[in-house]
């Protein structure tokens, strides 16, 4: 019996372990059946028969072999119903303005059957919006997990098609620590959600993971994370791939900050992503400035970039968008007038013109570094 993304849910002493790829391919194969069809694509399971020879089994039998295993599956479904309820008590609880009291929480811990200690992670996922789907795809993904407890839910204030997960602690080995069990559960994750993707290419899978959360009253903060991480996920930028100083673009349209890098001071940033494939992000992916704005709504970015830049952020204005240019390079070769001027072709006078102009628009004095970083920030923004 194998799981959407080809895990063996159990199987009969004769059958040998599949590796990863050939349970991949077990699914396709004409000796697979699906056990509940009309479960989202994240949740169903696949009977596969080693039979020597295919059409050796009769179909009548095997669609009642299925059927039997069905019932089964719907008795664990209705059992993952009332375990998602209690995990969906826990997340609301969480989830309140001020940190809810010790025992409370203690109680929904352990009403999830999760340890009242941590460390905790919390993930949280944005797929389908018209099932069950992301929580389907998140439990899933989950039981790749090995020696730890989660508990899957929804929170109140959850978009549609949003599910989030508490994983406990791992059963730990001799020399492991919360960091190490933390990155393994991540690149485990990471490695899974190509996979996972491809049961429903239709509908992008991404995910946020927060930082390990030490105690139960650190789990506020854990699933504030995780929710950032997902924004930035979700944000259609692909992290670390560099920003190009000064790249021109089409008038009348919106500045995109990050498309490639070919010089500057190699600071990593973001490119926007032409494609909506899904994406995990940790909060630890977040490590520069462009990528920590990713996790900011593209709303309240827009409308910092606009307020910050003043009469600049007007791009169809040409003098605006050389006036930006120049910002952009001068920012990015660290505020030297010399290197600014070899990287623009210009003359180091018009440079300091330029920047001055720039000045007067803005208000800001980019001799403070402060002033520099709002205007640095304003232009990722845009």
């Amino acid at each position: 019996m194998l799981s959407a993304t080809g895990r063996t849910i159990a199987r009969t002493p004769t059958a040998g372990p599949l590796s990863v790829r050939r349970a991949a391919e077990a699914l396709t194969a004409t000796t697979t059946l699906s056990v509940d069809p009309d479960a989202s694509p994240y949740g169903q399971w696949h009977l596969h028969l080693h039979l020597p020879d295919p059409g050796e089994a009769p179909p009548r039998m095997l669609h009642e072999i299925a059927e039997v295993l069905a019932q089964h599956r719907r008795t664990r479904l209705r059992a993952e119903t009332r375990s998602r309820a209690a995990a969906s008590d826990l997340l609301a609880l969480i989830d309140t303005p001020s940190n809810p009291a010790p025992a409370p929480l203690r109680r929904a811990l352990q009403a999830c059957g999760l340890a009242d200690q941590g460390p905790y992670t919390v993930i949280t996922v944005h797929g389908p919006a018209d099932d069950d789907g992301a929580l389907d795809a998140l439990t899933e993904a989950l039981r790749h997990l090995t020696g730890c407890g989660f508990a899957v839910g929804s929170l109140p204030t959850g978009e549609p098609g949003e599910a989030t997960a508490l994983i406990g602690a791992r059963t730990p080995t001799a020399t492991d620590t919360a960091t190490d069990t933390a990155a393994d559960t991540i690149a485990t994750l990471k490695n899974l959600w190509v996979t996972l993707q491809s049961r429903s290419a239709n509908v992008p899978l991404h995910a946020g993971v927060s930082t390990p959360a030490a105690t139960p009253q650190d789990l506020k903060g854990a699933l504030t994370q995780a929710r950032y991480a997902l924004t930035a996920a979700r944000s259609g930028k692909t992290l670390g791939t560099g920003h190009t100083p000064g790249a021109r673009h089409t008038p009348g349209t919106r500045h995109t900050p990050g498309a490639g890098q070919a010089g500057g001071t190699g600071e990593a940033g973001a490119a926007e992503d032409p494609s909506p494939a899904a994406r995990i992000t940790a909060i630890e992916d977040l490590t520069t400035l462009d990528a920590l704005l990713t996790g900011i709504p593209a709303d309240v970015r827009t409308a910092f970039g606009i307020h910050a830049l003043g009469p600049l952020a007007d791009d169809t204005n040409p003098s605006y968008r050389m006036l930006l240019e120049t910002l952009d390079v001068f920012l990015a070769h660290n505020g030297s007038w010399a290197r600014t001027a070899e990287a623009l072709h210009l003359h180091v006078n018009t440079v300091h013109y330029r920047i001055q102009r720039v000045e007067i628009l803005t208000g800001r004095d980019l001799a403070r570094l402060d002033h520099k970083l709002d205007l640095k920030a304003a232009l990722l923004c845009r």
